[in-house]
């Protein structure tokens, strides 16, 4: 039925709007997160967990709702021929991130430069650690936050498009790369598994 295509449609299109909010939400968990395993004379011991829960699930709901509700009462008064409204670029989460994203570089420079004797390859440490957390943090988000799609026109467009679906696609990807398969002790675990199997067949 008609009706019930144009329901889907909505539902779909709300679901889009909350996943895309709660990917921006979950980037600034992140940060937040390692920010506070960096600087943890800082914080208490308490257990942020639920805090981070509510902030990464809870607060697109703050946006989308309202969203929904003012699409809702735009469609009812043009009676179904509105474009729609567009949901406020979170502009906050990639600020703060930022933000943060620079402060963790400090920290992990000056611990570098403490340890220079150590480390005589501190620059490229400092270079892999700027480019790891870039996709971490969605670093990549603020670099086109204000050059929106009427904004931008010919090759501009392009890029922004392509390192835009670029990295948002492959994200997830290249997080669990670094932070997962790339680790010491997930490799060393995941050998213990593989020697168990082996001798287990």
């Amino acid at each position: 039925l008609p009706w019930q295509a144009a329901l889907g449609c909505r539902a779909a299109q709300v679901l889009m709007q909350y996943c895309i909010l709660a990917n921006h939400y979950w980037f600034l968990v992140e940060a937040v997160y390692l920010y506070k395993l960096l600087i943890g004379a800082v914080f208490s011991e308490k257990n942020y967990y639920r805090l981070y829960l509510y902030l990464g699930w809870g607060t697109p709901v703050v946006f989308v709702v309202p969203w929904m509700a003012a699409k809702y009462l735009k469609e009812n008064a043009e009676q179904g021929g509105g474009a729609g409204l567009c949901v406020p670029l979170p502009c906050l989460p990639p600020q703060i991130n930022l933000l943060i994203f620079m402060r963790i570089l400090k920290v992990i420079l000056a611990k570098l430069r403490a340890n220079q004797k150590g480390y005589a390859d501190y620059k490229l440490r400092l270079a892999k650690a700027t480019l790891t957390l870039i996709p971490l943090f969605g670093i990549h988000e603020v670099v086109f936050i204000f050059a929106t799609d009427e904004q931008t026109t010919g090759i501009l467009r392009y890029v922004k498009v392509f390192f835009t679906l670029f990295l948002n696609s492959f994200q997830g990807f290249l997080v669990a790369v670094l932070y997962c398969f790339a680790n010491k002790e997930v490799k060393s675990e995941m050998k213990k598994k593989w020697q168990l199997w082996k001798l287990d067949h």
